[in-house]
């Protein structure tokens, strides 16, 4: 079926004009009935996930802090990385509440926004305006300029990203104060904030100030009152532990198939735990989610449920996850040109046909 109207683009949509026609998705067959359901979004849920996931970061860091001096310093290392762990997937929760889907109260789903993206040293106008981009072409460059095939993978990455990423500690402060600066760097950038668009680039530069007066108050403030252990659990909290976020976020879309219409050739739903895809914002579904973007997060399993029968085999868990991963990877190193195809499913003619007559774009 189709889906329902597409409203007007906001002001970061209307900057990404391209050349490029509008890809003509493939995608799974729902009655209106069940499209309407399942997009509509639900406060109590919202708080659920959002109050959930940051009521547990709050235990965590709070652990953290106050088994320093209380407890043996190995202890307070394990607990501390745990707490890194559960912080990492902030972004996860961030990049649901960009697509505002996650409340129905729109009021909520801003407010949480502007927590989460200065928890986590996020610039929701900046990934607001990729991401929609991301959506709208994914993986057909250059149009897509977020994720770009094929994506390296490194065992030194995931070591950085396991204990301490200085690298990414460091490109964020770096790319937050060029941007507080004004300063736009590189063809994706400046392709998103044109000249054209200057109120969008003020807002870019104002949350990047913002970014780094705030967290700068949190370390002076902390460091003054003897409280050296704050900023670690909440400002340097992005920055450590991440493997597990690591082994989920990277397995979205590497190694798959890029320029093709079908979100099942070039997104990977996995299947996880309930805790794990609870810290995850269910962002496993990930062919779900790319699909029906306007679906909140709780109910991407539902819609899995509906339409797995047009889906490709799910990898059950994350290790069996990245076995196929790493078969691919390393394939892909004497066959640079090598792309993962899925094993999709046949469907009817009638199916086909009703699908390719399909033109509307996933929306933020």
């Amino acid at each position: 079926m189709r889906s329902k109207e597409v409203p007007a683009p906001t002001e970061s949509q209307a900057l990404l004009g391209s050349a490029r026609d509008r890809v003509r998705w493939y995608r799974c067959s729902l009655s209106r009935e069940q499209l309407a359901e399942l997009n509509r979004r639900s406060d109590v849920m919202g708080l659920f996930q959002t109050g959930g996931y940051l009521g547990l970061l709050a235990l965590t860091g709070s652990a953290a802090y106050f088994s320093a001096g209380r407890l043996p310093w190995p202890m307070v290392v394990l607990i501390t990385l745990f707490h890194g762990a559960c912080y990492n997937f902030l972004i996860n929760g961030f990049h649901e509440l960009v697509h505002d889907s996650v409340f129905k109260t729109r009021a909520l789903n801003r407010w949480f926004l502007w927590v989460f993206s200065f928890l986590g040293w996020y610039n929701h106008i900046h990934f607001w305006a990729s991401h929609t981009a991301h959506h709208k072409y994914t993986l057909h460059p250059p149009d897509d300029g977020e994720v770009v095939l094929p994506v390296r993978l490194t065992l030194r990455g995931f070591l950085f990203s396991t204990i301490l990423n200085f690298p990414g500690l460091y490109y964020t402060l770096r790319s937050t104060v060029r941007r507080s600066l004004g300063r736009l760097e590189g063809e994706w950038e400046i392709q998103l904030f044109t000249n054209a668009h200057p109120e969008l680039r003020r807002k870019l530069v104002n949350w990047s100030r913002f970014l780094l007066a705030g967290h700068a108050s949190i370390v002076i403030i902390s460091l003054s009152r003897g409280l050296w252990l704050l900023p670690v659990v909440v400002s340097l909290a992005p920055f450590y532990g991440g493997a597990l976020h690591y082994l989920c976020n990277s397995s979205q879309h590497v190694g798959l198939r890029n320029n093709v219409p079908d979100f099942r050739l070039c997104c990977r739903t996995i299947i996880l735990n309930p805790f794990v895809q609870f810290l995850y914002w269910h962002m496993n579904y990930h062919i779900e989610h790319h699909m029906y973007a306007r679906v909140p997060c709780y109910k991407l399993g539902k819609l899995h449920r509906l339409i797995r029968h047009e889906l490709p085999a799910s990898p059950r868990g994350l290790l069996q996850t990245w076995k196929q991963i790493i078969t691919i990877l390393k394939r892909q190193r004497v066959e640079p040109d090598y792309q993962y195809s899925a094993v999709l499913p046949e469907i009817s003619s009638a199916a086909l046909l009703h699908s390719a007559s399909k033109a509307v774009s996933p929306t933020l």
